[in-house]
């Protein structure tokens, strides 16, 4: 038997080239490995600004422009699944839902509306799943509501937050649980609740961070997720601090390392590895990175191409609830 009829004979389905050498085939290369993409979308900002960019997590450098949500606002609220990122809510009494397919560049389409106004909540999401948490309207909110995130239509609610109505804080996910850390009610606050995301439900108490704070940035890994930055006082005090937490446990949240300088709403993604986090105070327009499975101080990333603040909606396509 041939060298050829031999390869075939042990994998049927092998692709064979035409290119031959000498008196037999080679056999082509199948299923050749494709590295995953892995994009971080930066919402609009302060200003009025409807700019999206976008940077490859797994690399270092400056954001490129994505395109321009459906309208102008900020203090969004951001989440995503592995192929599409969905903002909800912000400025100017919107409750407009928009979305955009990750792995392409354009503007945002319309996909609905929540169930009530509000701006700087947070967003957590599954594969399949998204919840809208909190952030403040009338007046603060302790509303949660959800959406699928491959179809289109008004989002449904999902239960009530525990503890305070607040706006401004962190959120990241595990394919299971929903995280929402620190936030404002006029009072800064320590609170962590999470709720079970393919569930409808009320939150539940997880924890406190080190300290109380708003305008945090939120990332995570399917493991671990981070609360950094944030303001500490109604004086604007900024922190540089960033917290971490093991999801799927309880507890009070310990310290990770600091920010390359403190600043507050900006917004944060990430890869099943790596955190980031950009923009905040002062319009930053600085991105940092950090590696979640280990501690340690954050490291320059590159820079946006808006400086921006009062960001609060950002998301990726390999966060840590995909």
């Amino acid at each position: 038997m041939s060298l050829i009829s031999r390869l075939l004979k042990a994998n049927p389905s092998a692709q064979v080239s035409d290119v031959l050498t000498g008196s037999f085939t080679i056999p082509s290369a199948k299923g050749a490995f494709v590295p995953p993409l892995t994009r971080f979308v930066i919402g609009p900002g302060g200003g009025g600004t409807n700019v999206m960019d976008y940077v490859d997590i797994a690399t270092l450098g400056n954001a490129i422009d994505f395109g321009d949500t459906t309208v102008s606002v900020y203090n969004r609220m951001g989440l995503a699944s592995s192929t599409r990122g969905v903002f909800a809510g912000g400025s100017s009494s919107t409750n407009v839902i928009d979305y955009v397919t990750i792995a392409t560049t354009g503007n945002a389409t319309d996909f609905g509306d929540l169930t009530v106004y509000r701006e700087g909540g947070g967003g957590a999401s599954s594969e399949t799943r998204g919840v809208f948490a909190l952030g403040v309207g009338a007046s603060y909110s302790q509303v949660m509501d959800y959406i699928t995130i491959a179809t289109t239509g008004n989002a449904t609610n999902f239960g009530t937050a525990v503890g305070s109505g607040r706006q401004g804080m962190a959120s990241f996910s595990s394919p299971t649980r929903g995280i929402f850390a620190g936030g404002t009610s006029g009072t800064r606050s320590d609170e962590i609740d999470y709720i079970t995301i393919a569930t409808a439900g009320n939150s539940i108490d997880f924890g406190n961070l080190s300290i109380p704070k708003q305008g945090c940035f939120g990332s995570s890994s399917s493991t671990r997720g981070l609360a950094a930055g944030g303001s500490t006082n109604p004086s604007g005090d900024e922190s540089n601090v960033i917290d971490y937490i093991t999801i799927a446990t309880t507890g009070n949240a310990t310290d990770f390392g600091d920010l390359t300088f403190a600043r507050r709403q900006g917004c944060g993604g990430s890869s099943p590895t790596r955190g980031l986090f950009a923009g905040g105070s002062s319009n930053s327009n600085t991105i940092d990175y950090v590696e979640i499975a280990t501690t340690g101080n954050a490291i320059d990333f590159g820079d946006m191409t808006v400086s921006r603040t009062d960001i609060n909606a950002g998301f990726s396509n390999c966060h840590g609830g995909i």
